[in-house]
């Protein structure tokens, strides 16, 4: 198959030199523009990486201002668009302007077709090495290893994570259950120098109370009936690691006491043991319930809440995550359905809006319970509403998205919900949002969304 050709576009008023531009650059798919409406109109269309603009454009080619408002429409279509401007002898001074505007390179003429080539080829390199970058560095709906979200709430807690991760301050991850508090620890674990080192990971309410203390700071041979053996605890064997406290408000009072020691002098000391064996670790903590009333009501140590929540994380319940619940859901149904070994192309578009419309009680847990039983459960290609066994009140049957309603901080989130209601059909999408399939395209290149269109 033929490598598809990268997108030129030339904005040029003289025929003579628009067919000899375009017959000069063969190696490229050469789009001609005469004027700045054709300009426009062909960025819309076909997005290219690379423009040449001539400044000298009708309906006054001697003025440099039309080709100027030209370049400045451009940017703000295409931010990331390379345009090369081209100008006259006489004209240096404009094509200066042109770059302090945010132009890629200038160019005089009369124009040296070799020279205006490398000019061109290397703006499309730059092009795709920023694009490459961009692919690196943000995975599509993934602003944390494992995390999938596009809504605010959650984009600017995972910007928090990046922040606080490398500093080895304490922190409290407080959110209901199922809303992902050990994957968030495990983010920060991973975004620190302490990467790795051991990730160790206790359930406090899932220990029972009289083995909790030995589990967490282990035992001496003899210590009690039954330890034949030095055992190590926990806290010890995440050393130079990350030690995850989960359900910290399932604690006991009195091993509340011992953990707030250890916190405050960085040694256990191992139950029949007489050693304090220092220790090097950080710690995150996690619960789903409110410490503050636990401490109202005498069952929290104040003191072991102030050191634990150096820094303190809220998650928003998933029911408070606009547009999550969808991206999340196709997530998974693409991973049962790959594990089930069936063909499952998404959801119908009654199911989606029942994803969005329920309130999740159970958070991200009881989504992908119900995702994988519907994807085992699902006759056809599309999983439907009665497949995923929701029962909600639809509060409106239209469409839930148009993205001229939507401001600037939500467009990304609504472009990757209509993806989802439309299992990545781009003209489809276009039609939920209520622009056309150019306009996502640009869309598309000016958040660096990806998506493997799927057409019919």
């Amino acid at each position: 198959m033929a490598k598809e050709k990268k997108i030129l576009l030339i904005v040029e008023d003289d025929p003579g030199l628009q067919k000899q531009l375009k017959w000069s650059f063969e190696n490229y798919k050469v789009i001609i523009a005469g004027d700045r409406n054709e300009a426009i109109t062909a960025l819309r269309r076909h997005s290219p990486s690379v423009v040449t603009l001539d400044l000298g454009l009708p309906p006054d080619p001697a003025n440099a201002s039309e080709g100027l408002a030209t370049l400045k429409e451009i940017q703000e279509l295409l931010p990331q668009t390379k345009v090369i401007v081209v100008t006259g002898n006489d004209d240096r001074e404009v094509a200066v302007q042109a770059v302090a505007m945010g132009a890629y390179d200038f160019y005089q003429k009369p124009i040296e077709i070799d020279t205006l080539n490398l000019i061109i080829e290397r703006a499309f390199n730059l092009d795709a090495l920023e694009k490459e970058n961009k692919r690196l560095s943000h995975t599509a709906d993934e602003p944390l290893d494992g995390m999938i979200a596009v809504s605010k709430p959650m984009l600017d807690l995972a910007r928090t994570v990046e922040k606080i991760a490398p500093s080895d301050v304490t922190t409290l991850l407080l959110g209901d259950s199922g809303t992902g508090k050990e994957l968030l620890a495990k983010a920060l674990h991973n975004l620190s120098s302490r990467k790795n080192k051991a990730f160790v990971a206790v359930n406090s309410a899932a220990i029972p109370e009289n083995l909790l203390e030995s589990e967490l700071f282990g035992y001496e041979k003899g210590a009690f009936t039954g330890a034949v053996r030095q055992t190590k605890g926990k806290i010890e064997y995440a050393d130079k690691g990350t030690f995850f406290l989960d359900e910290i408000g399932d604690l006991p009072m009195a091993l509340q006491a011992k953990l707030l020691r250890f916190l405050q002098e960085r040694t256990v000391e191992r139950i029949g043991g007489r050693t304090e064996i220092p220790v090097d670790i950080r710690v995150v903590c996690a619960t789903h319930q409110n410490l503050q009333d636990l401490i109202a009501q005498g069952q929290f140590r104040e003191d072991l809440y102030y050191r634990l929540a150096e820094m303190t994380i809220n998650i928003p319940a998933l029911r408070n995550r606009e547009g999550d619940s969808i991206v999340i859901a196709t997530a998974f149904a693409k991973r049962f359905s790959e594990q089930q070994h069936k063909k499952i192309k998404g959801f119908t578009k009654d199911a989606a809006q029942v994803i969005e419309n329920y309130s999740w009680p159970g958070n991200i847990r009881e989504l992908e319970n119900k995702v994988k039983r519907a994807v085992i459960m699902s006759d056809g290609i599309h999983i439907t509403a009665e497949d995923l066994e929701l029962s909600v009140e639809q509060e409106d049957s239209s469409l839930p998205l148009n993205l001229k309603e939507v401001r600037e901080v939500a467009e990304t989130s609504a472009i990757k919900r209509a993806l989802s209601y439309a299992d990545n059909n781009v003209s489809n999408a276009a039609k939920l949002l209520g622009v056309t399939r150019p306009t996502l395209y640009t869309l598309f290149n000016k958040y660096g969304i990806q998506v493997n269109s799927v057409e019919n």
